[in-house]
């Protein structure tokens, strides 16, 4: 028989109420595996296995790091739900925005594990920067024509065509055409914001950084 004492909950436990069914559900949502997870937030598999089960509490710095993690919040990870959150987003509610030179329109509601936008990019804009980011991505040609490279492959798309990828295959993203092209674009939320993960930010772009 072991005489090891029970590892301590940590600090903020006690007013913290149980999230281990949300936790699990959550990641499994954002196709994350245990390892995978732990290693993005700084735990041990070990250790988030234990969130999950139960047999700890997440402190409150482990709550945000989770929610960033899942793309979602720290309300949702406690199992409360938003009452004022809408299914529908209206055509007159998208406003535009501009992030490295394109032009988004948000087209599914916030706080969800996917993010839907629909985006117009220019011809020329973010078109030398390949990125690599945990999650998957799913875009649908508007008008104009795409030019997508995924890993060694260049693939042009015209409209109607789509393409369904994992985000950790090196990807770019530029309008083929002058005009530039618009599209219909659908990413998980992990780690990054919109404008970061996707959209023409480079607070993760190296060699490889994000889509696009």
């Amino acid at each position: 028989m072991s005489n090891a004492e029970p590892e301590p909950l940590d600090a903020e436990a006690d007013a913290l109420p149980a999230v281990a069914p949300q936790l699990r559900e959550l990641r499994r949502r954002a196709a994350l595996t245990l390892e995978a997870a732990a290693r993005t937030v700084g735990l041990s598999p070990a250790h988030l296995s234990r969130l999950e089960t139960g047999q700890r509490q997440p402190s409150l710095p482990m709550l945000l790091a989770l929610a960033r993690t899942y793309g979602t919040t720290v309300s949702e990870l406690l199992g409360e739900t938003s009452a004022d959150r809408d299914a529908i987003v209206r055509a007159a509610d998208m406003e535009p925005t501009r992030a490295g030179g394109w032009t988004y329109w948000q087209a599914g509601a916030p706080a969800r594990s996917m993010q839907a936008l629909r985006v117009h990019v220019p011809h020329g804009a973010q078109g030398d920067i390949v990125r690599v980011h945990p999650g998957e991505e799913w875009l649908y040609v508007l008008q104009g024509r795409l030019r997508l490279r995924l890993g060694d492959t260049t693939y042009t798309l015209d409209p109607g065509d789509s393409a369904h990828f994992d985000s950790l295959t090196p990807h770019r993203i530029a309008a083929a055409d002058h005009l530039g092209t618009d599209l219909l674009f659908v990413h998980t939320l992990l780690q990054s914001p919109a404008t970061a993960l996707c959209l023409g930010g480079t607070s993760h772009s190296s060699t490889m950084g994000d889509p696009r």
